[in-house]
């Protein structure tokens, strides 16, 4: 197989732009080690309750829709490179922001009303960040990358959002560690944002190092420079121009394509695929996880450690999907997905029913985990990178990320007051919307292993 294409160039490529898939991960789990001083130093000093503080907690969602609906714009216009350098830029001015909101307008050290709206204009400047790299990186990998390979090196980016969340639990650790809670407060909530900035920057200089796509040099009639893109990921001159050719006639078959040219069912499905990813439960299963063991009766310290079992399975599990996708196919992994994640859900709503506590609760929460990690984690990425015609590829997984983001926002804001009405129809209901998400694959998602991107106007035209 290496010898069909310059692997040894794509791989530093796919690496460079997981980068964005780390900081999508580090920007959306740094918060986690942050949320008693932020209490302690914005909330309560200015007199506000729990409400201001989910709200700050989640700011950054806000951001990640934005920067879902701008990131078609953006990519169309800038090109998928520059967006990227974009997001960069923005992870990059979050970090130092979120860190010192202070800048400019405020005394150091001094809480306010008007600081607290200002972490929160900076932690939702971040957020945009995180909506364009959580649409623009699986993109860029998919255009860059051969059919082949390009399932197994567009989940890299699904392990590298993991990757990242562990990474910072690490460093809000090594952070905390030792320090009092008065250090913590005052000072050490501040390092934890401002370390970001490290591989916010790294990511920024790396980016410029990197080449455009050739689909998005093809639609900019770049083609020159398209062709030596290709030439250099194949490694061959002739099958480079034969690609040329195949992309060339996919953007020359409307001068000016809208986003239903290829009718409402690709749109719907790309839809689809992101509302259940997050509508089967797993943003809460992270989230809260601490809090769902510590429900079920495990001690504080119990539950942190079979938070990072957790985290272990994550990284195993989803290493299963990157060696398998492009073998199994994505249909079979996203149904198999499917059916381990109803069976888990259904097993705990069942437990709770009965205030059943035990190992066994753990178990069925590491079964659902790992049927999500190996399946739906990367696969839904894999899906809206490749399954959109090229002419339409930007604006389509717009509006899938953005999708995804809202239902984000909606099933882990719904968590709580649906767990105080009933833990076990809470989970029930994530095992009913696991069962469906199999059937909609079954029923309406193409398979797309081994297909070009090419292909996929074709499939929709049928």
């Amino acid at each position: 197989m290496n010898s069909k294409f310059n692997l040894t160039y794509i791989v530093g490529i796919t690496l460079v732009a997981t980068l964005g898939g780390l900081l999508f991960g580090y920007d959306t789990a740094v918060i986690s080690g942050t949320v008693n001083s932020l209490n302690a130093f914005l909330i309560i000093p200015n007199g506000l309750g729990k409400f201001a503080l989910g709200s700050t907690v989640s700011s950054a969602l806000i951001g990640c829709i934005i920067g879902g609906i701008l990131s078609g714009f953006l990519s169309n216009r800038l090109g998928r490179k520059r967006t990227l350098l974009v997001a960069a830029t923005l992870f990059f001015v979050s970090a130092l922001g979120s860190g010192y909101p202070e800048t400019l307008f405020f005394t150091y050290g001094k809480s306010s009303l008007g600081l607290m709206w200002m972490f929160n204009f900076y932690r939702i400047i971040g957020g945009i960040g995180v909506g364009l790299a959580s649409a623009v990186c699986p993109m860029y990998i998919g255009e860059i990358a051969p059919a082949e390979i390009r399932g197994r090196l567009v989940s890299w980016n699904q392990f590298a959002i993991i990757f990242g969340m562990l990474v910072v639990y690490f460093v809000n650790w090594g952070i905390a560690k030792g320090q009092t809670e008065a250090w913590i407060n005052a000072t050490g909530w501040r390092f934890m944002f401002m370390s970001e900035a490290i591989p916010a920057g790294l990511f920024g200089l790396l980016i410029l190092c990197v080449p455009e796509t050739p689909r998005y040099l093809c639609m900019a009639n770049k083609e020159e420079n398209a062709l030596g893109v290709l030439t250099k990921i194949m490694g061959n001159k002739a099958k480079a121009n034969q690609i040329l050719l195949e992309i060339k006639e996919t953007l020359i078959e409307k001068t000016k394509a809208k986003v239903f040219s290829y009718g409402k069912v690709v749109i719907i499905v790309g839809i689809l695929l992101s509302v259940f990813q997050q509508f089967v439960g797993i943003n809460v299963a992270l989230y809260y996880a601490p809090v769902i063991f510590q429900s079920m009766g495990a001690a504080k310290d119990a539950s942190m450690m079979q938070t990072v079992v957790m985290g272990m399975i994550n990284v195993i599990f989803t290493l299963i999907a990157i060696m398998t996708v492009d073998k199994w196919g994505r249909k079979p992994l996203l149904i198999t997905g499917s059916i381990g994640m109803a069976v888990g859900m259904f097993a705990i709503s069942a437990l709770a029913f009965n205030n059943i506590i035990g190992i066994s609760t753990l178990v069925f929460i590491i079964l659902y985990t790992g049927s999500f990690m190996m399946s739906w984690g990367p696969i839904c990425w894999v899906l809206i990178s490749e399954i959109f015609p090229n002419k339409i590829r930007g604006q389509a997984v717009a509006i899938a990320v953005a999708a995804q983001w809202a239902a984000n926002y909606l099933i882990s804001s719904t968590y709580p007051p649906m767990m105080e009405f009933s833990g076990g129809l809470t989970y029930g209901f994530y095992g009913l919307m696991s069962v469906l998400s199999a059937i909609f694959v079954w029923k309406m998602v193409p398979e797309t292993k081994g297909k070009t991107l090419e292909d996929m106007n074709k499939l929709w035209k049928k």
